[in-house]
Formats: structure tokens, C-alpha cells, sequence
């Protein structure tokens, strides 16, 4: 769907909303058009990439890229002041997936963990700042759990953390390593201006379009 009407479908069931300048709640709700559908929230650096790791996920329905985690959930901030820094939220990415078809831990493994570096601060590879910081924004106490022992297993048994604040992988079982990566509640979630929706799938920086068809693996360039 369009971005507005996905937006309206999402927080009509909450309340009515008349355009998508709703911030979308942190709280999960059941859309008449969404019935069998959960919700999940993550931020992984800049949100071109990781709305395109998630669109290629068989089970993913719908994403949503926008902004979540600020200060202020009454007033819908902008790119230019998200990025800036003035506000406290940071990219992220809200997806609608079917559990019938792929789990919340799977999400977690194949659209996150496998490209993010959970132990850098405020940034993910070129992309420096609180804006592109990562973190998991769980809607459910179940998802809380399972993010918080996935990023265990994880900077537990991946290599590319050996060294890190003692991790000795894979058989590392001590202190964890200095875990970048937050793992909170979801805050409103609003979202961002249109020409960032789908923006690799549409042609990105270059013009030059990627495919989002479910299980494709050709590599994902950030920037288009």
C-alpha cells in the first residue's frame, strides 16, 4: 500500500486518523485489514538499508521507515531535524510480519544481526550520529526476551566480536561485550517523508533500482 494509507490502516484501529502526521504507537494494535499480522520495530544505521533487508524477508507484509525513541511524542519531527540531532529520535524501521510464516527471532537473525555491528556507538559503518544508532523496540514482553538473549548468543558466539571487552568467541560464556544496541519499549513511531519509503527499491541516490523480491541475496548498496 501507499504510505499514507498504510499509515491510516495502522493506527485506524487505535484511533481514527485522517493522514499518516499520526505518530503510530509503541503499543500494537489490530488493524481490521491486518488481523493475523505483528508488529516489530529496529533501527539499524541509516534506514535505506535495513528496510530492504526486511522488504526481501518471506513473511514481511508491509515496512515503514521513519523516526522513534525522541523526547517529544506530540509534535512529528523532520529529516532535516532528525538529523541535526535537535530531537532524539532515530531511523528506524516498522514492519507488519505474518508469524505463520517467518518469527520475530528470525526477523532478528536475518534482517539484523547479520548486518549490524552491535558493539559501535551512535553509527553504523559511514553513517556517524544518535540519529543511526541501533537498537531493538519491542512491542511485547516476548520480543524483549528474545532480543535480549539473541544479542547474548550473539556477541557470544560471532567471531567478529572476539576481543571485544573479553569475548573470546565462540566459546565465550562470561561478562558480555559492550552491547551498543538498545532494547526498549517502542515509543510513537512516526513517519518519515515519502521519498524515503522504499527509497533502494525505487532507484536510491543513482537511479538505479534494487530488488525487493522475497529471498533475493544480491548485495544491498546503502546508498543506492
Amino acid at each position: 500500500p501507499e504510505v499514507g494509507a498504510m499509515a491510516v490502516s495502522i493506527t485506524r484501529s487505535r484511533k481514527e486518523a485522517s493522514s499518516n502526521d499520526e505518530a503510530l504507537s509503541g503499543i500494537p494494535s489490530i488493524s481490521p485489514s491486518l488481523p493475523l499480522l505483528e508488529l516489530a520495530t529496529l533501527a539499524g544505521g541509516c534506514f535505506w538499508g535495513l528496510e530492504l533487508a526486511l522488504q526481501r524477508c518471506e513473511g514481511i507484509e508491509h515496512t515503514l521507515v521513519g523516526y522513534t525513541q525522541g523526547g517529544d511524542s506530540e509534535v512529528r519531527p523532520n529529516y532535516e531535524q532528525v538529523s541535526a540531532g535537535n530531537t532524539g529520535h532515530c531511523e528506524a524501521v516498522m514492519v507488519y510480519f505474518d508469524p505463520s510464516k517467518i518469527s520475530y527471532d528470525e526477523i532478528l537473525k536475518t534482517a539484523f544481526l547479520s548486518r549490524v555491528d552491535v558493539t559501535t556507538v551512535d553509527g553504523q559503518g559511514r553513517d556517524c550520529g544518535r540519529q543511526y544508532r541501533t537498537g531493538i523496540y519491542f512491542h511485547t514482553s516476548e520480543q524483549e526476551k528474545t532480543a535480549r538473549r539473541l544479542l547474548e548468543e550473539e556477541v557470544a558466539t560471532n567471531p567478529r566480536y572476539a576481543g571485544i571487552a573479553g569475548v573470546v568467541a565462540p566459546t565465550y560464556v562470561g561478562k558480555a561485550a559492550l552491547v551498543a544496541t538498545e532494547v526498549e519499549s517502542a515509543k510513537a513511531f512516526w513517519p518519515a517523508e515519502g521519498y524515503h519509503q522504499r527509497y533502494l527499491e525505487k532507484g536510491g541516490r543513482f537511479g538505479q533500482p534494487q530488488s525487493a523480491e522475497k529471498g533475493n541475496t544480491d548485495e544491498i548498496r546503502c546508498y543506492g
